[in-house]
């Protein structure tokens, strides 16, 4: 075979995977996500708070100023070298320690400096400015979830944990949407949980982390704030107009970084006293009494919808895990009469991080989830987890 021959085929063969690429990506092709990501998006998400506005107008204002900086500098460098070229008999200036290009050289930028300073300044003191906050919120990143506590305010004492909605992340599991799906558009951004807040209000957000550093980030309302383990920062938004904004970590904080994302649900005043009113009627359903005796029935009932939302997605709802991931049935430490082994692991996590850990989820949760796998699929080991074990565990 000549060299001409396979090069054609080489070429032909890139061809066809680009091709093909582009094809499976057509195939499931979704829509701009209002308060999301737009497709082939090129520009900065629209805008939903005044900061979001002016870091908009900063970012142009920058943009103009460099760009016409670059025409200048390269214009008048290119003229010169055409029209002063040796070819045509000019000959160099030969000058020394001129005062007036001194002082052009110096004042000029400085003078561009102070420009774009003065209004990058400006921006940046509001985007840090916290104080007099109609609701804070406490967003806790967790590998990889996110957990919500209304600190001060409206809604105050309401917590919950936002994760990314099962079915979204087992069709990632499975390769993505098949060719002839249609993906949703929210696809790996939608969550059980979302983030909900009234709008016309000023919203402190502050944010740590449990294990690794996260980032709490909205485009839409022109915020990132990272969220470290140990220490405490914030900031803060003011959504002017109801809707779905969208958001994700934007920090690697580990394999599963692409499935922490953000769902912010912007509405009314009256609505979000409506839902203040929901959630703390579920609350209070749902403080349970950690000396509370549970008969394995109750148990593996709620133990199956907290493996579902929580575990289903890498152990697989079999049990049988995948790849990497360890089953759970027949798993020696399930199966194991100590339940310390599993209590210690689900608390605490195992294998550098990629089982996370789980302390976010109430002792009754925990308790249920570990007595489901316990005794679901061939693990019938009639062995009972109470709440009480879990909460002497995190002692």
């Amino acid at each position: 075979m000549s060299k001409l021959t396979r090069l054609g085929l080489q070429h032909a063969g890139t061809i066809g995977v680009f091709a093909a690429a582009w094809l499976s990506t057509a195939a499931y092709a979704v829509n701009d996500l209002a308060g999301g990501p737009a497709v082939n998006q090129l520009n900065l998400h629209p805008a939903a708070t005044r900061i979001a506005e002016e870091q908009h107008w900063l970012h142009w204002f920058m943009m103009i100023i460099c760009v016409l900086i670059f025409v200048a500098v390269f214009g008048v460098m290119f003229y010169s070298i055409l029209k002063h070229r040796k070819s045509l008999g000019h000959k160099a200036a030969n000058f020394h320690e001129s005062t007036v290009v001194e002082i052009a050289w110096t004042i000029v930028p400085f003078v561009i400096v102070i420009g774009m300073a003065l209004p990058a300044t400006k921006v940046l003191v509001a985007q840090k400015d916290t104080t007099g906050a109609d609701l804070t919120i406490k967003a806790t990143g967790i590998q990889w979830k996110w957990g919500y506590d209304y600190i001060k305010g409206e809604g105050e004492g309401i917590g919950f944990v936002s994760t990314l909605d099962n079915d979204q992340r087992l069709m990632s599991n499975n390769g993505g949407p098949k060719a002839g799906e249609t993906a949703p558009d929210n696809y790996l951004l939608k969550v059980d949980n979302p983030l909900v807040v009234p709008v016309n209000k000023k919203i402190r957000i502050i944010t740590t982390a449990n294990d690794v550093i996260h980032a709490f980030a909205v485009p839409a309302f022109g915020i990132k704030q990272d969220a470290i383990p140990g220490f405490v920062r914030d900031t803060w938004f003011k959504a002017e107009k109801v809707g779905d904004f969208y958001g994700q970590c934007q920090e690697l904080c580990g394999k599963e970084h692409a499935y922490m994302p953000i769902h912010v649900k912007v509405v009314s005043a009256q609505d979000y006293s409506a839902w203040v009113a929901v959630k703390a009627k579920e609350a209070a359903a749902k403080a349970d009494d950690p000396a509370k005796v549970w008969t394995l029935v109750d148990l593996k009932a709620r133990g199956e919808k907290v493996y579902a939302a929580n575990c289903a997605a890498c152990h697989q709802a079999n049990g049988k895990g995948a790849g990497p991931i360890k089953p759970l049935d027949g798993s020696a430490i399930v199966l194991d009469k100590d339940h310390g082994k599993q209590i210690h692991t689900v608390l605490n996590g195992a294998a550098a991080g990629a089982m996370p850990s789980w302390k976010a989820l109430s002792d009754t949760d925990l308790a249920a989830v570990i007595s489901y796998t316990k005794n679901n699929w061939s693990n019938q080991t009639g062995q009972i987890v109470q709440p009480a074990e879990i909460l002497a565990a995190r002692k």
